[in-house]
């Protein structure tokens, strides 16, 4: 398998900044603003833009964790799965940001949706995703997007979440 790296930690710390700055300025501020990340990159994703959202707001951002296993379509529906999402409050009235490292299909994000709908009815729910791989089966678009990759179904995109973020193609 090739793997070939698109963007070094350097180029995605800039784009955090500016995925950041987007939310704020389109939320007029972020005191209503719920960062909620898909389980499991995603939750990753959304600590480090509530980092530096925090430093743009000069308050702290909790974030919630949002697990999206039991609402799944490929998933055997007369397996019962346990909800494990830790959500920081009720969303009633809030605006979400569901936050994900890579959009592809969009089925995680249509069943992010339905998970949501378990804390409360949102005044609004945005998306942001570090990668928009396009290949979408779900009329789904991100309001925030990183790095729009045009890639190929066979291949992978692998964002490489320790410490310090790195995206890579995987043939």
């Amino acid at each position: 398998m090739a793997r070939r790296l698109i963007m070094s930690p350097e180029r995605v710390a800039r784009m955090l900044v500016r995925l950041s700055c987007e939310i704020v300025e389109r939320n007029r501020g972020a005191s209503n603003v719920e960062l909620v990340g898909i389980r499991r990159r995603g939750a990753v994703v959304a600590a480090a833009i509530a980092r530096e959202m925090e430093m743009l707001e000069g308050r702290p951002f909790e974030i919630s964790d949002l697990d999206v296993s039991g609402y799944r379509d490929d998933r055997d529906p007369a397996e019962e799965i346990a909800d494990t999402s830790r959500m920081t409050r009720d969303m009633t009235d809030r605006d979400i940001v569901l936050v994900d490292d890579v959009l592809f299909t969009g089925r995680t994000a249509r069943a992010a949706l339905d998970a949501l709908a378990r804390y409360g009815r949102p005044r609004s729910v945005q998306m942001a995703a570090l990668v928009d791989r396009g290949h979408r089966e779900y009329p789904i678009q991100p309001d925030y997007i990183g790095l729009f990759l045009q890639t190929k179904h066979r291949e992978r995109v692998d964002v490489d979440v320790n410490e310090r973020f790195a995206i890579h193609v995987v043939e």
